[in-house]
């Protein structure tokens, strides 16, 4: 679990694994593991041996992708430059994705905050928004809502994170489309930690709390745990302790039955059993934090 650069908590789950990826042309949902960048340009470069049309175009979209996520944007917007000539006789989903990527390859979660000029979040901003406007004029939904909750790695400020996960929402909650409904958790996980940062911290919760039922219900165990991560955090900074040290301890066991402990959490109770005054148990989870950041 990492808290990136922009402020947005564990916002890769929906800039990275977001649902929008399922309802291409081509199924490239399969194609992607996003933990493995290069394992997921290997198999898009064996689909497009048998891939023809918009199919080849939105495969090479995500192979730009790979390259972004592995901080090669260099490589990322040469792709997307030569791609260019083609794009006047695609459709609208190449299209679209051409954009979306295009501005991924300017400002994203895996830039350094020095990268992020003027210039370029202007760059950022423009392919977003082209995005966005292809998506409407398509009537792709999910699409524009990816476009538009990256808006916030260009505009920073959690005011600016709030507005655009609100837009993202409102679009969720209008669509008829399943993809676009299933934005709501990441988008509600968005917008309580730009909450958060305001000091807006029951308002906060509320969207936490929201986001982890959402979580729930899609079945996504580890997401969901990140989610009630961010439900235990906001109880802590509210005084609640008994409540968040709860939750911690479920989620360390659950951590620990998954294979898969985490600072964050030992971080978390550490903490919280300091708040209660048990400097003893505050120690032990100091020292599993420690060992964890070695490793």
């Amino acid at each position: 679990m990492l808290i990136h650069r922009s402020g947005l908590a564990w916002l890769m789950a929906a800039s990275i694994a977001a649902p929008s990826i399922a309802m291409a042309a081509i199924d490239i949902a399969p194609l992607w593991n996003f933990g493995n960048p290069e394992l997921s340009e290997q198999r898009f470069r064996a689909a497009l041996a048998t891939a023809s049309g918009d199919d080849t175009l939105i495969l090479q979209t995500q192979i730009a992708r790979t390259y972004g996520l592995r901080r090669d944007f260099a490589k990322a917007q040469a792709l997307l430059r030569e791609m260019e000539p083609q794009l006047a006789s695609a459709g609208a989903e190449a299209r679209i994705r051409h954009a979306l990527e295009t501005g991924r390859t300017f400002s994203s979660a895996t830039h350094s905050p020095d990268s992020q000029t003027p210039e370029v979040r202007d760059r950022a901003r423009a392919a977003y928004q082209r995005a966005i406007d292809l998506g409407l004029e398509a009537k792709r939904d999910d699409l524009v809502i990816d476009a538009i909750h990256m808006l916030a790695f260009v505009d920073t400020r959690p005011e600016d994170q709030l507005k655009w996960g609100q837009r993202g929402l409102d679009v969720a909650m209008a669509s008829q489309q399943p993809l676009a409904r299933a934005w709501e958790a990441s988008l509600r996980n968005n917008m309580g930690y730009a909450l958060y940062q305001m000091g807006r911290n029951e308002e906060a919760l509320g969207q936490f709390q929201r986001a982890a039922s959402l979580r729930e219900a899609l079945g996504n165990p580890e997401r969901t745990r990140v989610a009630h991560w961010m439900v235990a955090m906001t109880l802590r900074t509210l005084k609640r302790v008994d409540e968040a040290l709860a939750i911690q301890l479920r989620l360390e066991a659950e951590n620990q039955a998954a294979g898969k402990p985490d600072l964050h959490v030992f971080t978390e109770l550490e903490l919280l059993y300091r708040a209660r005054g048990d400097e003893s148990r505050a120690a032990l989870y100091a020292q599993r934090r420690a060992v964890l950041v070695k490793q």
